[in-house]
């Protein structure tokens, strides 16, 4: 409103790396670049090595273990978001949708530099501004969590596609960013930062068009976490991996409760939570839960 690590190269696949080898349909597309300079952390060789599909050049999709991961691929443009990579992104946000098997989506970019620069200016379109970038929560619509791995500065546009994320950890180096008003445009997205820090600081990051730090933005309560660049991925893939062994009915009741809660007062607030949490509560998986829990085994949950 997001894997476990894999064994070396040549050996016996993981069980996560032969489910996807098994999915009906499913091309093997070539993994993901590194960060620029550097061997690749073990979170993004996780990440590098997981089957999948790409659903274009612009976009790579992957997805094993429960975890869906899916890459920003034109860091030769920042990342910046053409008809391509948006046509992409709500092919990829769909099929994460639809497949039960994947749980949690990690939104990720190649290259160190840029995560996003929001729409790529150079190629024009017809689509209109309002609709054109693929944001959760406005223009997508995702019940399930998703973690933004910011690797590269997220500005414009490219911020609130990583800030209308369920998590977000970001690398230390990274700016968070709205020059919109350098250039005579309106950073519209930005009415949704409205519940989420001060108007004083959302006026300054609005007027000045000044970059943030990761640090500020930490600060702010803008992401949960800021870390070494080499690490994000990691924590990121850990993140998803603790919350794909979640219950899925679980999960998305949960990501409703907050959401939808806010703008409501206290009462109002507790009786949706609780009609929410109400058919969870009488579900096959919450029944399968507390047997798990009584008998000390990991439950198989079945998503109703």
């Amino acid at each position: 409103m997001s894997a476990p690590a894999r064994p070396p190269e040549g050996g016996a696949p993981s069980r996560g790396e032969d489910v996807a080898q098994r999915q009906e349909g499913t091309a093997v597309s070539a993994p993901a670049r590194p960060p620029e300079g550097g061997a690749p952390s073990r979170g993004e060789d996780v990440a590098q090595r997981q089957e999948g599909t790409a659903v274009s050049a612009a976009v790579i999709y992957e997805a094993a273990d429960g975890v869906a991961l899916v890459r920003l691929n034109r860091p030769e443009r920042h990342n910046a978001v053409n008809e391509d990579m948006r046509a992409a992104l709500l092919d990829a946000w769909a099929r994460f949708e639809a497949d039960p098997g994947a749980r949690v989506a990690v939104l990720c970019a190649a290259g160190q530099r840029s995560f996003c620069s929001g729409r790529d200016m150079a190629e024009p379109s017809g689509i209109g501004h309002r609709t054109f970038l693929p944001i959760l929560g406005d223009t997508v619509c995702v019940s399930k969590p998703v973690i933004a791995a910011v690797q590269g500065d997220a500005l414009g546009g490219g911020w609130f596609m990583a800030q209308m994320c369920d998590l977000v950890v970001a690398a230390e180096h990274v700016r968070f960013g709205l020059p919109e008003v350098k250039v005579g445009r309106v950073p519209a997205w930005a009415a949704q930062l409205r519940g989420m820090i001060g108007e004083k600081h959302m006026l300054q990051v609005m007027l000045t068009g000044t970059p943030i730090s990761a640090a500020d933005a930490l600060r702010m309560g803008l992401v949960n976490a800021v870390v070494p660049d080499e690490a994000v991925m990691d924590v990121a893939m850990h993140w998803a991996a603790a919350i794909a062994a979640n219950a899925p009915l679980a999960l998305a009741a949960a990501k409703r409760i907050v959401y939808e809660s806010a703008g409501l007062d206290r009462a109002s607030a507790l009786e949706h939570a609780f009609e929410l949490a109400r058919p969870v509560l009488h579900s096959a998986d919450a029944a399968e839960g507390l047997a798990a829990f009584r008998e000390k085994r990991a439950p198989v949950w079945r998503g109703r």
